[in-house]
């Protein structure tokens, strides 16, 4: 009996894997992960591990084969990774938006401003905006805004690059009673850590190009030797399977759902 147990214990530890993700600050600031990794590694019988960094960051961690997995949200970028032979299979997940969120004394400013008017309004007054610099999805899509209406102030000293993830730059921008651009995952998440009495408001939302997509994507085994991509493979069919979706549109914080899942009707 002790020579069976012992072989199947052996049997299960050369079976097991340790999965390699790299994510953004977003999926890993709101919890959504811690949520989801006991789940995975109870059903797959692999340990979960990620780095969370911002998605420009997590697909170079892709590029030089330091991931099995990426889940990120930067459509344009995503694609380019794919395109040059880095990554295969990428799948959408899930989505939430982008919003505009400032100091409380300046919300009364942007009542019934759109999108752009919200920009030029920030811009003419000055208001301390800050940026996460750090060509995440966040950041990529913050730019892109700016360039709509005249380009990126990043010569103004109004203009602060923060360098660092979704939460920290909330906290900064808290700090500087000024403006920043965050997922709304990230931004409630923030809002309940202060109790659901923020600082932060949000000011401006709801603008159809502030929709934020997430997807996932294997590191191509045909780039990097060492990739665990049938490992890889089955995480992504569980990580869009119906119950693990579930799981991801139950996922709430202050009674809000922090992402609504799309892998079954987004095509692109």
């Amino acid at each position: 009996m002790k020579k069976i147990l012992l072989s199947a214990l052996v049997a299960l530890s050369l079976s097991a894997a340790e999965l390699k993700m790299a994510t953004t600050t977003s999926t890993d600031n709101t919890g959504l992960l811690d949520a989801l990794k006991p789940l995975y590694e109870k059903e797959s019988g692999n340990t979960l591990k990620w780095v969370a960094v911002g998605t420009g960051a997590a697909l170079k961690l892709g590029e030089d084969c330091n991931a099995d997995v990426l889940f990120v949200h930067s459509p344009k970028v995503e694609k380019e990774f794919v395109n040059k032979g880095f990554g295969v299979d990428r799948t959408p997940v899930m989505y939430n938006d982008f919003i505009i969120v400032a100091d409380k004394s300046l919300a009364d400013k942007f009542k019934g401003k759109s999108l752009k008017e919200s920009l030029e309004l920030i811009r003419t007054e000055k208001m301390p905006f800050i940026s996460r610099g750090d060509k995440s999805g966040t950041d990529n899509k913050e730019k892109g805004l700016w360039k709509n209406i005249g380009g990126v102030p990043e010569k103004e000293s109004w203009y602060i690059q923060s360098g660092q993830g979704m939460l920290a730059s909330i906290k900064i921008a808290e700090e500087k009673k000024g403006v920043i651009l965050t997922d709304r995952g990230t931004y409630i998440k923030y809002e309940a850590d202060a109790k659901a009495n923020p600082n932060l408001v949000i000011v401006s939302e709801g603008d159809d190009s502030l929709k934020n997509f997430y997807s996932v994507i294997a590191v191509n085994p045909k780039h990097c030797k060492n990739v665990n991509y049938e490992e890889t493979s089955k995480f992504i069919k569980w990580l869009v399977s119906d119950e693990t979706l579930k799981a991801i549109s139950d996922f709430k914080l202050l009674d809000k759902p922090l992402f609504i899942v799309d892998a079954k009707s987004r095509k692109e």
